[in-house]
Order: structure tokens, then sequence, then C-alpha cells
């Protein structure tokens, strides 16, 4: 069997020489080792550097492509926020968005994406299993939520019952479905506004995006000859969603999500009208008021039975002719 064995270590200043008696290929081997595992280690330095700056240069690319299409978007959608016509806003809602998810496709292709778009319940399912996010339940009831509204636009099903434009910013009536809430029939009018300011800040670890949009809306009920009945009001909608792009990142910017529930109405109401004011303010101090009015003949499922009462109601002093217009207009 070859051995290494040193015969002779000489030292001339600082070269060492070592000599063998046998297995000289060895001996060489091991001479040459240490630098063996230098170049070695360059090899795989150099790697994995071009490896971190490939994966770095891939997501800059990625990045750059999101802007593309959100800059594409933004350019188009300002049409759509403002066009007065209800029918032709309707009209052209599908290919609107037929282009917008063609683009987001085609990115998800080049970039390997999530093309189930669920990336943030993956996450909310791994804190679950982990027992760290105690609130993982109402988390995954928002995703729900925007991912209902995103679905619809993603699949041209997206068609608002009413809509209205005023300063820039639309508001979508999307459904009014009759629903339990709490064991409750009650009317849900789900709401989709475009077009309030928000500014994206930078809180250290954390990017939060804060939206500027303060509701005030009333409910005047009439009778059939335009008597006051009753009125409501209500301030921000609930489960309001101000960034759906957090929970679905491919959500089209810039919209509000949320829904007032309303109680079933006495059987003498014939007609609502529907007053919302959304103020928004943008990053440059500039506020914005708009108003949007809808009037409607009240569908037999939002009205309470014969004889049953309106429960929650108050009563309150109200002028004559504030009740009944036909007073006012005998006055003058």
């Amino acid at each position: 069997m070859n051995r290494w064995v040193p015969v002779a270590w000489i030292t001339l200043g600082n070269f060492h020489i070592t000599a063998c008696s046998t297995a000289q290929g060895d001996c060489r081997l091991k001479r040459y080792f240490g630098v063996i595992v230098l170049v070695a280690g360059v090899l795989l330095g150099a790697i994995m550097s071009y490896r971190s700056a490939s994966a770095r240069t891939k997501e800059a690319q990625r990045e750059a492509d999101v802007q593309r299409i959100h800059a594409d978007y933004l350019e188009r959608v300002g049409w759509m926020r403002a066009n007065p016509d209800a029918n032709t806003y309707r009209e052209e809602l599908k290919p609107f968005f037929k282009n917008y998810f063609e683009q987001v496709d085609d990115h998800l292709k080049a970039f390997n994406g999530n093309k189930n778009f669920d990336n943030y319940l993956q996450e909310l399912e791994k804190r679950a299993e982990t027992g760290k996010d105690e609130r993982a339940g109402d988390r995954k009831a928002f995703y729900d939520y925007a991912r209902k509204i995103f679905d619809s636009l993603r699949e041209g099903r997206y068609s608002p019952m009413w809509t209205s434009t005023d300063k820039g910013m639309r508001l979508d009536i999307v459904s009014s479905d009759v629903i339990m809430v709490m064991g409750k029939p009650q009317v849900r009018l789900q709401l989709v506004v475009w077009g309030a300011q928000r500014q994206l800040k930078d809180e250290g670890k954390v990017r939060k995006m804060v939206t500027s949009a303060t509701f005030d809306t009333v409910w005047r009920l009439l009778d059939a000859k335009g008597k006051l009945l009753g009125e409501m009001r209500g301030s921000d909608p609930s489960m309001r969603i101000d960034h759906p792009e957090r929970f679905i990142a491919e959500f089209p910017p810039q919209m509000v999500l949320g829904h007032y529930d309303l109680d079933l109405m006495p059987n003498e109401v014939a007609r609502m009208e529907m007053t919302t004011t959304v103020s928004s303010r943008a990053a440059s101090g500039g506020d914005v008021m708009a108003t949007y009015a809808w009037k409607l003949d009240i569908p037999s499922e939002w009205k309470l039975g014969a004889g049953e009462t309106w429960e929650g109601a108050t009563q309150e002093e109200r002028p004559e002719e504030e009740i009944d217009p036909s007073k006012k207009a005998a006055a003058n």
C-alpha cells in the first residue's frame, strides 16, 4: 500500500520544501490541495454571487413590470371613473378589465407568479397552524370579501345595479340582496368606490397604504305621495377595505370596498332616496367632496310584512313642509 512519507523538511527563507520517498503523486496532490480548495471556494462564491445578482435583477424586472401594468391601468381608468353615461360605462367595463387582466396573466406567466391569487390565504394558513395569529379567521373573511369582487372583475361578471360619478370618483352599488345578519333579515347594499385619494407610507419595516375616504349617507323613506315616513343615517360602510391589493396583489388599484346593512322597511314605504357623500383629501392637501343621489322604488322583498313594526325607530320633530312637500307648495 502506498503511503506518503516525508523524509526531509528543509527551510529556505520563507519557502518550505517537502521531499517524498514514496507515492510522489499523492505528495503533489497534498502540496496543491490548498490551491484547489481556494479555487473551488472562489468559483462557489462567484456562482453564489451570480445567482444572488440574477435574483435581484429578476425581482427588479418583476417590480418594473408591475409598475408598467399599473401605469397603463391608471392612464385609462380616468374615463371609467368620469364617464357620465351609466349605460356606456357598463358596456365598457368588460373590455376594460379584460385588457388589465390579460396583462396580469402575461406577467404571472413571465415571472412564475401565483395564478390562484391566494398568497395571502396561504400565509394565513401557515400562521394559523403555528398559533401566531388569533385573528386569522377575521382576516380570511376580509380576503374572501375582496376575492368575491376580484373574481367578478376578472371573469367579466362585474355589472353594478346602479352607478354615479362626481368629482372624478365613481360610486357603484354592486348588489342589494336581502340576507340574514345576526338572525335578522336585512338589505345589504354592497359598494365599490373608484378613485379615492391615497398615499403609500413607509413606516420602518412596514409599508402602509393610507386611503382618504370619509362617508356620510342618508336614506329618506317616502310614501307614494312623497311624504317623509322615516330617515336613516350611516357613516363608514361595514367590512370597509381601503387597500384590496393587501389581500390580492393583482386587485385593480385605487378602489374602496364595503357595504351597508339596512333593516327591512315599513310596508307603506314606496320610495327611497339615498344620498352618499364621499370626502377625500389628496396628499397635496386638496379636498374633494363627491355627492351621489340614488332614487328608487322600494322592491317588495325590502319591506316588512303587514302589521310588522319598524324596530329601533325613534321619533323627532321636523318642519311640516319637510315631512310633506304638498304643505310647502300650498304655503307658496
